[in-house]
């Protein structure tokens, strides 16, 4: 597991060059009218990027999460914002190493292709959040169907999805003997589910994140849309999120060179009492410092993508890698802001935008706390603190 050596700028190129089709305006643009980049996502799907992590054998490109990081950095280095596509990606790897072989053979070709879109995955619901084991949504197997009842919220990507991977429980919390245990992952068709059992309501925010609120009122479906064994889909879904977590991580690291690389620029040709402001101490210290902490999530983002490629446990590096680029992102969107001054809160210097856009991730997909009590409990072995 070589992840010291960055052997993929073939693949930063490309995707950078496909970026540069996209500039600053465009994204502008698509965050001022809060609409979906569709013309960017259909054009990253149309060069292969979104199908990386698809087997070859169903026509994908057949790479491992490193490259899937690698990709979804460069976009955020850019300028944009994957949180349009990622669901893509990590959702993948849970149909190609869960689903069945007719499923893989039904869908992943024509997700490859374009015609077919997995952008999302239902999983957070209103009362549990994070306490994943304690969701109520139900799916009660009945006559060759699976009805469905329940709520989840943040949701994202339905409106822009054409299937979407959905968390239920399938045996009652008190039946199990262990609270992981009894729930189970389905493959949605979001179109078909939306005309009959399941209401999307979005949710305004500060971002332009399209997520949104769903409500499941006995929507039934198929038997053959169970993906792998019933009961197992806590496991299963662990594939996603820890695939999740440590593609985020990437983003956030792009986030943090284009904070960096942004406001170097700014600094050195910023004149204020006839000197450019970078060589004031003030200046540099809090940009170096970003970037120093960039540079060591970037290492902490290749060890966990490694482990996860050699089917090894990654649970602590995934989110460990998370919580390093987050941070580290935000502090970079801070100096950058700060040392713009006003010019910082000008939708045309796009720093604005991607200030709100790299926030997020302190909160989503899980908290900063969150990730700190899983290091001090699973890791440090302290007494579960909840």
């Amino acid at each position: 597991m070589n992840f010291l050596t960055d052997n993929y700028q073939d693949i930063r190129d490309g995707v950078k060059a496909l970026c540069a089709q996209f500039p600053a305006e465009y994204h502008r643009k698509v965050d001022e009218e809060k609409a979906y980049p569709e013309a960017f996502v259909d054009a990253l799907t149309k060069e292969g990027w979104m199908a990386a992590l698809i087997p070859e054998e169903y026509g994908g490109s057949g790479l491992g999460l490193i490259e899937a990081s690698v990709i979804m950095e460069e976009i955020n280095r850019a300028g944009g914002n994957s949180g349009a596509c990622h669901g893509q990606m990590y959702n993948m790897n849970t149909l190609v190493r869960h689903g069945s072989e007719e499923q893989r053979q039904k869908y992943l070709p024509r997700i490859a292709s374009g015609e077919l879109r997995l952008q999302s995955m239902g999983v957070t619901e209103p009362t549990t959040g994070t306490d994943t084991t304690k969701i109520k949504t139900t799916a009660v197997k009945k006559d060759g169907r699976y009805v469905i009842n329940g709520q989840k919220v943040w949701i994202s990507r339905v409106q822009h999805s054409d299937f979407m991977i959905l968390l239920a429980r399938t045996t009652p919390l008190a039946e199990v003997k262990k609270k992981s245990d009894g729930l189970s992952i389905f493959l949605v068709d979001i179109k078909e589910a939306m005309k009959t059992g399941m209401e999307v309501k979005p949710i305004p925010n500060m971002v332009n994140h399209e997520t949104n609120e769903l409500f499941f009122d006995n929507l039934e479906i198929p038997e053959e849309n169970l993906i792998g064994e019933e009961g197992k889909g806590f496991k299963y879904i662990l594939t996603g999120l820890n695939a999740e977590r440590a593609l985020i991580a990437a983003e956030c690291i792009g986030d943090g060179y284009w904070f960096t690389d942004k406001v170097t620029a700014y600094v050195k040709e910023r004149q204020v009492f006839g000197r450019p402001i970078g060589m004031n101490q003030g200046v540099q210290f809090p940009i170096a410092e970003a970037f120093i902490e960039v540079e060591a999530a970037n290492l902490m983002r290749y060890k966990a993508c490694a482990l996860y490629d050699a089917g090894q446990p990654c649970g602590a590096e995934a989110n460990m890698a998370k919580y390093l680029a987050a941070k580290a992102s935000w502090e970079a969107a801070n100096a950058c802001i700060q040392f713009h001054g006003g010019f910082g809160f000008a939708n045309e210097y796009d720093v604005e935008r991607k200030f709100r856009e790299t926030r997020l991730y302190q909160v989503a997909p899980i908290s900063t706390n969150l990730i700190l009590s899983f290091v001090a409990e699973h890791i440090l072995g302290m007494p579960r603190s909840f």
